[in-house]
């Protein structure tokens, strides 16, 4: 979701020594990735609006027991989707790093990452959370009291959809420092070359299966204490962190991702382990079904129960199984790209950026249609995943707005 997702493939022939690293050719299946895991996330805001979970601008619930399978939907979805989306900006942040060294780094995050973040407290937030507004000021006047506008914002000010970048910010901040503190404990021609942004390339080294197991465990046992303080359903006041609970996971496969484009991992990871990953991830699913069914209300938010250390366990393994079956499947399957693949990928920053609007503005639309909660989900979904990518295209047209989207 930068800008090292969106540089132009490297060009064909010597390029002049510059002393900074040299981009490396467009990798146009992890660019298929990212329009796979975009509408993801537009179909799983799509889901909370008419399942169970009133965790959206607009919701309908559910009056059905259709509800319940875009409940499943929005949990298996939870699973992994983000963590990916983070394990994707880890691998494309040192190279970027590598380009630009500290200070240009930082002030082209800010750019890339602030300006869109602003856009959207400033901009498309009040758009989308404007029915709020109005249901809780009659409740108000209800009281013979007003509720302006101005306090209503204040008051429930956060990020929404783009915690994600505020989240991304604040790692990428974190990698500079750990990055430039490193060079400067360095002497010589190598710390002035780490200074610089110059790490030198190394082979790829496949990734062990026991190292992918271990991560897995590790994993799996920082959720679970780490929501023992911090459960499942938490939410952070104005900085809108809606999960919380899963930051063991948006941290660690951040990492991940940076030490798997220093060792080049994606790239030697074999088939097998690709569907090695899938399996697991059913398996593990499978095993995780009974504790679902019989677990009391709250037993699997955290607390230290058992039930936890099961949910835990199984986000884990699920989340790594696929990640790793997906990204074997797109490198094998998906490695290039149409005019129309270029076109979503190009725009699908933007789709994030802008699809509360157009998702709460559907459900304004369709609020007359009474029909089972599965059949609004696959009317609303039809329209807005080709509505999204067109109302993108137009912010992407405004003046500059392509330079940061």
């Amino acid at each position: 979701m930068t800008e090292d997702l969106r540089r132009p493939a490297a060009t064909v022939g010597p390029a002049p020594d510059t002393g900074r690293p040299k981009a490396a050719a467009r990798l146009l299946y992890v660019d298929n990735l990212r329009i796979v895991l975009t509408a993801l996330v537009v179909l799983h805001h799509t889901a909370v609006t008419y399942g169970n979970i009133p965790a959206w601008y607009y919701t309908e619930p559910a009056k059905d027991g259709s509800g319940l399978l875009l409940d499943v939907f929005v949990m298996f979805n939870q699973a992994f989707f983000m963590g990916f989306f983070f394990m994707i900006a880890g691998y494309f942040t040192p190279p970027s790093y590598g380009r630009k060294g500290t200070r240009p780094f930082l002030r082209d995050r800010l750019k890339r990452l602030g300006i869109p973040l602003l856009a959207f407290l400033l901009l498309i937030r009040p758009l989308a959370n404007f029915s709020g507004y109005g249901a809780l000021r009659a409740e108000f006047a209800e009281q013979g009291k007003d509720l302006p506008y101005w306090l209503y914002y204040g008051l429930s000010w956060d990020a929404g959809p783009m915690w994600f970048v505020e989240v991304l910010l604040v790692f990428s901040l974190f990698y500079a420092l750990v990055r430039h503190r490193r060079a400067r404990h360095l002497e010589g021609p190598g710390g002035a070359a780490l200074a610089a942004g110059r790490v030198p390339e190394r082979e790829p080294r496949p990734l062990r299966p026991f190292a992918i197991v271990g991560f897995t465990l590790g994993l799996a046992l920082a959720t679970y204490l780490w929501r023992i303080v911090v459960p499942s359903g938490s939410y952070l006041p104005f900085l809108g962190l809606p999960t919380p609970s899963f930051m063991p996971q948006y941290a660690s496969f951040f990492v991940i991702g940076v030490l798997a484009h220093r060792h080049g991992w994606p790239q030697t990871l074999s088939r097998r382990t690709g569907r090695v990953g899938f399996a697991v991830a059913t398996v593990a699913t499978l095993a995780y079904l009974p504790v679902v069914i019989t677990a009391g209300d709250g037993a699997l938010d955290g607390h230290g129960s058992w039930q936890s250390l099961a949910g835990a366990a199984w986000e884990s393994t699920f989340a790594v199984g696929v990640v790793l079956g997906l990204t074997v499947l797109f490198r094998e399957r998906f490695p290039r790209q149409g005019p129309v693949g270029g076109f979503l990928s190009r725009h699908a920053f933007a789709v994030y950026l802008t699809h509360a609007a157009v998702l709460v503005g559907l459900g304004y639309a369709f609020r007359w249609l009474h029909a089972p909660a599965a059949v609004k989900f696959a009317l609303v979904a039809a329209l807005a995943l080709p509505l999204c990518w067109a109302v993108a295209y137009a912010v992407r047209r405004l003046p500059r707005a392509d330079r940061v989207l």
